[in-house]
């Protein structure tokens, strides 16, 4: 067991998230970026969408009087919508409000003095889910539609402004990159929903701008 434990990064997410850890993935490469400075802890669980993150998320942060016992998280990564944004009525689906609501809620665990899991240290950092392309993602149980995907890549732009938290607009970087076409996003994404290397490291080239 280590004497010493470092601060951490906490990745909190769905499968985006989750699979950072592969090849290429963010994970990996903030944990290089990042060595011997801060440890990096993944948090991400696929298939996720935000009503089922809020009651993981108060498990998994520590609260105000268990703080001192654990590393202090200096950046938190909040990523989430990828499934909030399956059309309806298929069960990952989240009205767009609502998701406004939920993503707020996650910040406020953590910003608001009132809180039990009050933080003040934590640098929170939401993230957009990054365009689909239907092209690529041949799931018919699980289906994605690329405009409502962009509306709530919006929606977290707007909880970033309402909270005062910076925003990693992946959405619209990606988008760019691919000529902006929907079939050009083959570029960055690995099955039409989840990001390949190229992606990520749109991802990890945001946090070195930032």
């Amino acid at each position: 067991m280590a004497a010493n434990v470092q601060d951490v990064i906490m990745l909190v997410g769905d499968s985006l998230t989750q699979f950072g850890w592969a090849q290429g993935g963010f994970a990996q490469l903030l944990a290089d970026r990042y060595v011997r400075k801060l440890d990096v802890l993944n948090r991400g669980f696929s298939g996720y969408q935000t009503d089922w993150a809020i009651p993981v998320c108060e498990q998994i942060f520590a609260k105000q009087h268990e703080q001192h016992q654990a590393p202090k998280v200096k950046l938190l990564t909040i990523w989430f919508g990828a499934n909030d944004a399956a059309p309806a009525p298929f069960p990952q689906h989240v009205p767009r409000g609502r998701y406004k609501e939920n993503l707020s809620h996650l910040i406020q665990i953590l910003k608001s003095p009132t809180s039990a899991y009050y933080s003040p240290e934590t640098r929170i950092i939401l993230i957009t889910p990054p365009p689909v392309n239907t092209t690529q993602w041949i799931m018919p149980t699980s289906p994605r539609v690329f405009e409502i995907t962009k509306t709530y890549a919006e929606a977290v732009k707007e909880v970033g402004e309402k909270e005062n938290v910076p925003v990693a607009d992946i959405w619209t970087t990606i988008f760019d990159g691919a000529g902006r076409t929907e079939e050009g996003c083959a570029k960055y994404l690995s099955d039409g929903l989840h990001l390949n290397s190229n992606g990520y490291s749109v991802r990890i080239n945001w946090f070195l701008i930032w």
